[in-house]
């Protein structure tokens, strides 16, 4: 069972990517689509930064969720890997950082990522009002961002690390009598954490992302949303377990689990197509103004985006991972894998950017209601209409950040939990496959 070592050249290779990224953030800063560029917003760096931070935190986020409903359904399967989920989870507390930026941002009014956000909105007496949000401010409003971010993602991040300091403490203990003691305190907070991810996580969703389309909502948009980052996360895991076995490391992890991971990615790849095709077709049946100005304006605007959304995130991975054998191959189930995550990245870009461009026309026309310019086909957009190079170095960079904290932490405790009690369900999990 051999202990991970973080490399000096991962280090380098990891640092330089995060450098990348970081110089495409502040350069996305500085050029500003023109469209939008004399209101001098910065919506196209606030927008990135908002995207990749409920992105990465997000993935954070349904890990930890995963790992706390194995535990309670007793599963043993994924045990050999789950130090690797382990620095997932972990990762809630940069994103806690990140998201809290934000809501700073949002007080400051150093944005317009956010309409309702906007100074005056539900003000009577300022041309800014809006009644339809002024309605909706006893959830969208700048408290509720930050306080409800501080207290729901300090709280994912409170179990994510409690997990993990059971883990290592089963880990350490070195009595099997303490090991059932130890998974039990793990289920105990494992049950607890559910319920109240169930509520928050969705709540989160709204507030971050539902909320840039503040005139529109969708009851079914949180589980579209939370579908699209535990894919994320699922084929992030086979590309890094497929890298570490390559190095030596994980060789309890077999075939057998990554053709599991690989039958969860073809799974929830149909479930997410699922919560796309309800949601856009009730929506379409309906046809009532309101539900379909979300629509309307990614397909009048964003085809691309509209239509490659299914051809990346269902119809190549479907195809693809229809066949048994294709989740066994590695070759396949990286390139698979690879295509889904940044599918999910880009799923995630369809779902923030046309709105934060809508808040920032808004707010350069002093106040125009919304939708007004969706009524029209604005052409190009720099980093709006579809990842320029600057969105691409910066998804680079934080994909870098994440692998180089996950890293970090794999490197603190055994990569093979010796003394979980489910250990031996998981080595022998290729025998019981069969059976």
């Amino acid at each position: 069972m051999k202990q991970f070592t973080f490399e000096a050249k991962q280090k380098q290779v990891l640092i330089g990517a995060m450098g990348l990224g970081l110089l495409c953030l502040v350069l996305s800063f500085l050029f500003e689509p023109e469209q939008i560029a004399e209101g001098g917003f910065h919506s196209r760096f606030w927008s990135n930064f908002l995207h990749n931070a409920v992105f990465f935190t997000g993935m954070a986020f349904m890990i930890t969720f995963v790992l706390a409903a194995f535990t309670t359904a007793y599963s043993g399967w994924h045990v050999t890997f789950k130090r690797l989920w382990e620095g997932f989870s972990l990762f809630l507390v940069p994103g806690l950082i990140m998201m809290v930026i934000l809501g700073i941002a949002n007080y400051a009014h150093l944005n317009h990522l956010y309409h309702w956000a906007a100074e005056g909105i539900t003000d009577p007496a300022s041309p800014n009002y809006d009644e339809l949000l002024a309605g909706k401010s006893g959830f969208l409003n700048n408290n509720w961002y930050l306080i409800g971010t501080l207290v729901f993602v300090g709280g994912w991040a409170f179990f994510a690390s409690k997990f993990r300091k059971l883990s290592v403490e089963e880990d350490e203990s070195g009595h099997e009598v303490s090991n059932f003691a130890f998974h039990r305190k793990t289920r105990f907070w494992a049950a607890v954490f559910l319920p109240i991810a169930a509520f928050t996580g969705p709540a989160m969703i709204w507030q971050w992302v539902m909320s840039v389309d503040a005139h529109w909502y969708s009851t079914l948009y949180a589980w579209y949303s939370m579908a699209s980052w535990f894919l994320a996360a699922c084929s992030l895991t086979i590309i890094l377990l497929v890298y570490l076995k390559s190095k030596g490391y994980f060789e309890e992890v077999t075939k057998e689990h990554l053709h599991d991971l690989g039958k969860y990615m073809f799974a929830f790849s149909i479930f997410w197509t699922y919560c796309w095709f309800s949601q856009y077709m009730l929506i379409w049946y309906g046809n009532v103004g309101e539900e379909t100005i979300y629509f309307r304006e990614r397909l009048d605007n964003y085809p691309v985006l509209f239509y490659g959304n299914l051809v990346i995130n269902f119809v190549l991975p479907f195809l693809i991972l229809m066949r048994n054998t294709t989740k066994r191959r590695y070759g396949t189930l990286v390139f698979t894998s690879l295509l889904v995550f940044f599918g999910h990245w880009m799923d995630y870009f369809y779902m923030i950017k046309p709105g934060t461009f809508l808040t920032a026309e808004e707010a350069l026309a002093h106040g125009a209601a919304a939708g007004e310019h969706a009524e029209h086909a604005r052409g190009f957009v720099s980093g709006f209409t579809i990842p320029g190079l600057l969105e691409l170095g910066i998804f680079v960079g934080f994909t870098a950040f994440f692998i180089y904290f996950v890293f970090s932490k794999l490197e603190k405790a055994a990569l093979v939990p010796k003394n979980d009690p489910y250990l031996d369900e998981s080595l022998h999990h290729e025998v019981q496959a069969y059976e």
